[in-house]
């Protein structure tokens, strides 16, 4: 290399920066190894760790410490992954997409319409169980996600201001609906949608985790195909397109990404809003504002998030156990703040 050469420096830099990736992304994953494993002894039962390693090496169909961590614990750590996620992605991916700092997920009306779905069916239905809010949760997501969009004008072409107004519109509206039929049902069917309101993981299964599992994949797939695109998006449809994106397309894919992810996660767990504001935050602090890199690391920073606040929800109080989405707020929460105080949130 000959000193002052622009191309070799920058090669140089880029190697560096790849390096540094490489090693968060190393650490992160080490990180979630060790939560996980936490999180299958831990609980109500907490389960010796050779024992629980017993359960992975020897499992003993007999052990009733082998089968609690492998048919109820391990389905629900997996779970607190795929959630952690979803959420990451959907939240970077609608960051870009409304070239704003402060979306989410629910900005779509994931979590209304999800809400609104679950409180019919308890209601009216009489669903108990969380495989029927997850399905419903599930269509609820899509439907909301759907309105918002035409309310939005998306077939006028993309508007991030348009969607913004529209998902809280629609938010309100179902919000206020979900109150109504709340207050004119009985205090069982408030109490069935409070342990899923305020996001829990406990009970969910192998039965959750399938379908679950099905649309984090397609949805995940599709949300990291579009890292280039999400580049030029974030300039504006205009330079978009001198770029040689398309932005209806590049809008309509990722529509599809999120509603997939964000309403797996929403159906399955509740609404954990603070999770897919801050892991593309923190993404961006460490790998910077392009796609491609940006969004498998809040995927992982997702997924940390989601099962370290699952596991301590079940340790700081012993013999009880508080909700995921309430954890997620209490250990994010101060650390976003000192980020915003430091003035350390990246631009998009």
């Amino acid at each position: 290399m000959t000193q002052g050469d622009p191309t070799a420096t920058a090669r140089v830099r880029a190697g560096g920066r790849t390096r540094r990736y490489a090693a968060w992304l190393v650490a992160c994953a080490s990180a979630i190894a060790v939560f996980a494993f936490v999180s299958v002894c831990v609980g109500p039962v907490t389960i010796d760790v050779s024992e629980t390693w017993r359960s992975f090496t020897d499992f003993d169909p007999q052990n009733t410490h082998h089968l609690l961590a492998q048919l109820q614990r391990v389905p629900r750590t997996i779970l607190a992954l795929l959630v952690g996620v979803c959420l990451g992605l959907a939240g970077a991916v609608m960051q870009a997409l409304t070239r704003n700092p402060l979306a989410e997920p629910g900005l779509l009306g994931v979590n209304s319409g999800a809400a609104f779905a679950i409180t019919l069916g308890i209601a009216v239905l009489g669903v108990t169980d969380v495989v029927g809010y997850m399905w419903l949760g599930l269509a609820g997501a899509a439907a909301a996600a759907v309105v918002v969009f035409l309310l939005g004008g998306a077939r006028r072409g993309t508007n991030p201001v348009r969607l913004v107004l529209a998902g809280a519109a629609l938010t309100a509206v179902l919000g206020a609906a979900s109150q109504l039929v709340l207050l004119n049902s009985p205090d069982d069917v408030y109490n069935s949608y409070r342990q899923w309101m305020v996001g829990s993981l406990a009970g969910r299964g192998y039965e959750v985790l399938g379908p679950v599992a099905v649309l984090a994949a397609v949805g995940a797939v599709l949300a990291l195909a579009l890292g280039r695109s999400l580049d030029s998006a974030v300039l504006g449809d205009d330079s978009a397109r001198a770029l040689g994106a398309n932005p209806a397309v590049v809008w309509t894919a990722a529509g599809i990404a999120v509603v997939l992810l964000a309403g797996a996660a929403t159906a399955a767990a509740g609404p954990l809003v603070f999770l897919g504001l801050a892991a593309p935050h923190l993404a961006r602090l460490i790998v910077g504002v392009g796609h491609r890199r940006l969004l498998p690391m809040s995927a992982v920073l997702g997924a940390l998030l989601a099962v370290a606040a699952d596991a301590l929800g079940r340790i700081v109080v012993p013999g009880h156990e508080i909700g995921v989405g309430i954890m997620v707020a209490i250990i994010g929460g101060p650390f976003f703040v000192w980020i915003v105080r430091g003035r350390r949130i990246a631009a998009l």
